[in-house]
């Protein structure tokens, strides 16, 4: 029997743009000629509730299970419970949403921008609750263009609804995540178990209805369900519940993110009253040998797994008997985004967070530079499971074959690269194969802040189209970074941002606090090293995380050298990853998260830099130890001008205009060339001797960011000094500084 694959993406994860996995997997199936279809479940419940005809029967839904009349002054109830004064507000509003509904997310879809100058009158949208922080917040988006504020307030628009769903329909409804709590470090299955015994949920209603339309037309032999977050578990079961109910002959399998992390240490039974298989780790090969055993060859007796949990004589087992190695890089095919509606997704903008926004406005075709990470030592990190310990960089021509491909598939030139931590080398070869195919593509991705990332390669990543990195400077504290065994100080990122800074590129760092050990002193001068950064100007946007002890990272295998101890050691029968723990130094780390994250909030919008770090706290904290001008001193550092014989040197301007004229001086006279350049901006020139200039045209050519061959600084000297005497004077001079300003790089 032939089998036929259907792979989805259960509610909820991003509004703006697919989750990948179901993309990755679906590519790898098209290299072994499987035929399968994928859905996200998510974006088309959300069209699907937010659109006139769900809000008209979500209004009807609600009023029936009302006890009220809805007269003004009755009291709203449902199910028993009196409903806030907001919700009352946009009940009564009701024909003002089924009037917007549609024209606002066809607004945000990108199809009906004109929408944008209503929407921004004011007076257009209906506004409850969410809208009262517009007062704060006009100055920060007081600079936003139209489109972009319209989008804002679309946004606020859209919470007010799910304000009123979560409220007055489904209280686990949430637009990136659905029951999330029930996800979320559920060491036992038992509330998860209970919940699904319960009468299918409006919001599941909704879910069901759409996945028995897609199981009826696609007719698969196995479902695939991908949960990359706790807020997809729910969903996932729910489906998996409903195809078990009303096709048990369908094979059901679980794998992504969060098994991965979550249940690798997986024994409770009921787990398979919904699912047939849980796969970890990198899902090519186990979905392929699942395949292989619904179909099993002739005079084959033993079915091989590949990382697979299952339910074998009534008991969980975990079987990898497969021989097959997992699959290389480049043998894993180019995500497919076919069958999803690419053009469906909306752009939201929630919050005022430079990144936060990239996150959530526009579609990104989501890729990976390198499997794993290449620096794996961050104790914090799971760095003890294969999808970071094993590291696999891809070539940059495949990368670009790649970029091609989906542009031409989904007719978008903007890519995500969703690696752990991008590698500068090939980030380097990625950006010189990207301007050598002259692409033009917009890119982002997240680094690690090393040195590395000099002035010149960074002018280089923008020139190819990267627009944004981000990267962990996680606790600003040398120590910590040590402990943390993160492989920067605070001054070398404080460097690395600076380049990245000049050459354009925004830069978003991932900030923590409550790291093992930490003292109240060090989260003080932490802030103060994050307060330093952002006035300085080379931080523009940031994020603070409170640390969380995971089960498979160093801190949670070896807590004795953290100082920390595990609150429990007993391993749950269902989800194991975080970790309740005690620190020794007692620090109640919690109380500092609003401080942290209101001052960070301010600094992102340039302001609040001369505020007194107590004024962020309402208890007593320490003075900062660290130097009013510590970030501004390091940044004065003179950068080292010795260039290695290796490096590469590339020129990422055109061709010049070459004209020749006479010098005369003293009654002697020589030729000489001004060469002009024209570049995106401006024209500039230069003057060198007749000689010395047309090598120099010649030279350009051959480093040219066009050509293949890429020349070093070394070939360069030699190639010069065959005819001309000391190289070192003729590139610290003049024409030669002129051209590194303006695109000659040494990589």
């Amino acid at each position: 029997m032939k089998t036929k694959l259907f792979i989805i993406t259960p509610p909820f994860t991003q509004l703006n743009t697919p989750y990948p996995a179901t993309a990755y997997i679906k590519g790898f199936l098209n290299t072994k000629n499987i035929e399968s279809v994928q859905a996200d479940l998510g974006i088309e419940v959300i069209l699907e509730l937010f659109s006139k005809k769900g809000l008209h029967d979500l209004f009807e839904f609600c009023s029936a299970s009302s006890a009220s009349s809805l007269e003004p002054n009755s009291k709203f109830e449902v199910s028993g419970n009196t409903i806030s004064d907001n919700s009352k507000r946009i009940f009564a509003l009701q024909e003002e949403y089924l009037k917007t509904i549609d024209a606002v997310i066809a607004f945000l879809q990108g199809k009906n921008p004109t929408l944008a100058l209503q929407i921004c009158q004011e007076d257009f949208l209906p506004e409850a609750s969410r809208f009262a922080q517009l007062e704060e917040l006009d100055w920060a988006f007081g600079t936003m263009g139209t489109q972009d504020k319209a989008k804002h307030l679309a946004t606020l628009y859209l919470e007010d609804i799910s304000d009123f769903i979560v409220e007055c329909i489904d209280e686990n409804f949430g637009f990136s995540r659905y029951a999330e709590r029930l996800g979320r470090s559920a060491n036992s299955f038992d509330e998860l178990y209970q919940a699904l015994q319960q009468e299918p949920t409006y919001i599941d209603e909704v879910l069901i209805s759409i996945l028995k339309e897609r199981i009826e037309l696609v007719k698969p032999t196995l479902f695939l369900i991908s949960v990359p977050f706790p807020g997809n578990l729910y969903s996932a079961f729910r489906s998996a519940q409903w195809v078990k109910q009303n096709y048990p002959e369908i094979k059901i399998s679980m794998g992504g993110g969060f098994p991965n992390t979550e249940l690798r240490s997986l024994s409770d039974k009921r787990v398979f009253e919904f699912f047939d298989f849980i796969t970890l780790d990198d899902g090519e090969v186990p979905i392929e040998e699942l395949i292989s055993s619904l179909n099993p060859s002739e005079g084959e007796e033993t079915k091989k797994y590949k990382r697979t949990f299952l339910l074998e004589d009534g008991e969980v087992v975990y079987k990898n008997n497969s021989l097959k190695q997992d699959y290389k890089q480049s043998q894993v095919g180019t995500p497919d985004y076919s069958d999803l509606p690419l053009n469906k997704y909306i752009s939201v903008i929630e919050i005022v967070n430079p990144m936060h926004r990239m996150w959530s406005d526009g579609r990104w075709n989501k890729l990976t530079m390198a499997h794993g990470c290449y620096w794996g030592k961050c104790t914090f990190c799971d760095i003890s499971l294969d999808y970071i310990k094993v590291y696999e960089p891809v070539a940059a021509s495949l990368l670009c074959d790649r970029m091609e491909d989906m542009m031409e598939q989904t007719g978008q030139n903007g890519f995500h690269y969703v690696d752990e931590a991008a590698p500068p080398a090939l980030m380097r070869a990625l950006a010189l194969e990207i301007l050598r195919r002259k692409l033009a593509v917009t890119w982002w991705t997240n680094i690690r802040f090393e040195k590395s990332f000099s002035a010149d390669l960074c002018l280089l990543l923008k020139a190819s189209g990267c627009i944004a990195v981000s990267g962990g400077l996680e606790v600003a504290s040398d120590r910590l970074l040590k402990l943390i065994d993160k492989g920067v100080t605070v001054e070398q990122v404080a460097k690395v941002t600076r380049n990245f800074t000049e050459a354009g590129i925004m830069v978003h760092a991932y900030l923590m606090y409550g790291y093992p050990t930490q003292t109240v002193q060090e989260t003080v001068d932490s802030l103060e090293m994050v307060r330093q950064l952002f006035e300085a100007g080379v931080l523009q946007s940031g994020f603070w995380h409170q640390f969380a002890m995971t089960a498979h990272s160093p801190v949670g295998m070896y807590p004795e050298k953290f100082g920390v101890k595990k609150a429990t050691e007993a391993i749950g029968s269902f989800a194991n990853n975080d970790i309740d723990y005690t620190d020794s130094t007692g620090i109640n780390h919690d109380k500092f998260s609003f401080g942290l994250k209101k001052s960070l909030f301010n600094f992102m919008h340039g302001i609040c830099f001369d505020y007194e770090l107590q004024d962020w706290f309402d208890f007593k904290i320490p003075k900062t130890k660290i130097g009013s001008d510590f970030i501004y001193d390091a940044l004065q550092e003179s950068e080292d001008f010795n260039i290695k014989p290796t490096a590469k040197i590339v020129w990422l301007g055109g061709k010049p205009f070459v004209e020749s004229f006479t010098k005369s001086k003293k009654g002697n006279s020589w030729e000489m060339l001004t060469l002009t350049f024209h570049d995106k901006k401006e024209s500039f020139s230069i003057q060198t001797n007749k000689n010395e200039g047309e090598w120099l045209v010649e030279m350009l050519q051959k480093i040219s960011v066009a050509k293949t061959k890429t020349y070093t600084f070394q070939e360069i000297k030699a190639d010069f000094e065959t005819s001309f005497e000391d190289f070192e004077l003729f590139w610290y001079s003049k024409p030669v500084n002129t051209l590194r300003e303006f695109g000659l790089l040494v990589l």
